[in-house]
């Protein structure tokens, strides 16, 4: 039998995908008031270039920014962390005119071996928590580099992701060699 043992911490990840810069500002301010401080944050990038599937919900011009917060926390009840983002979305949603959501959040964790996000769409891939929401490991750490999956999101894959998630791990790194 194996023992039971407490999970190890991990670093909370956000990735935010918006329209306009205020509506990201007051996202991360809640984000924040939940988190703790943002302490890495990848570039702004244009998303419309990978899929046009959330065009007729938030529109045109979508933009996407990765941050991370600086307290590491237990993924045991991670699946309230996407429950909270949801909420954050249907406070600023329009409810009579399209596009209607001007914010989307999907949080996620990163620990030494792997990329993992909270998500309510079920697939073959992904593995219920609790409460409607799913996990979904994207990226795999393999030989000192980040590797997809064949459904990692191609957004996942580009330099900007990389480099982010790169960054992260190495945070976690130097978190966890402090605690020991």
């Amino acid at each position: 039998m194996g023992l039971i043992k407490e999970p190890k911490p991990v670093k909370v990840f956000c990735a935010i995908l918006f329209r306009e810069e205020n509506i990201l500002n007051i996202g991360l301010q809640k984000l924040e008031d939940f988190f703790g401080k943002v302490d890495i944050k990848s570039e702004i990038f244009h998303f419309d270039v990978f899929t046009d599937y959330y065009k007729v919900e938030m529109g045109e011009n979508l933009k996407k920014v990765f941050v991370s917060f600086k307290k590491i926390l237990s993924p045991e009840n991670c699946f309230k962390w996407k429950l909270f983002s949801n909420e954050i979305e249907k406070q600023h949603s329009l409810t009579s005119e399209k596009p209607s959501r001007m914010i989307n959040i999907d949080p996620g964790y990163l620990d030494l071996s792997r990329v993992v996000l909270l998500t309510t769409k079920d697939y073959s891939h992904r593995i219920y928590l609790g409460k409607g929401i799913y996990a979904e490991i994207t990226l795999l750490w393999k030989h000192g580099k980040f590797e997809h999956l064949a459904w990692t999101y191609p957004d996942y894959k580009t330099e900007i992701s990389i480099k982010f998630f790169e960054r992260l791990r190495e945070a976690l790194k130097k978190e966890i060699s402090l605690k020991t």
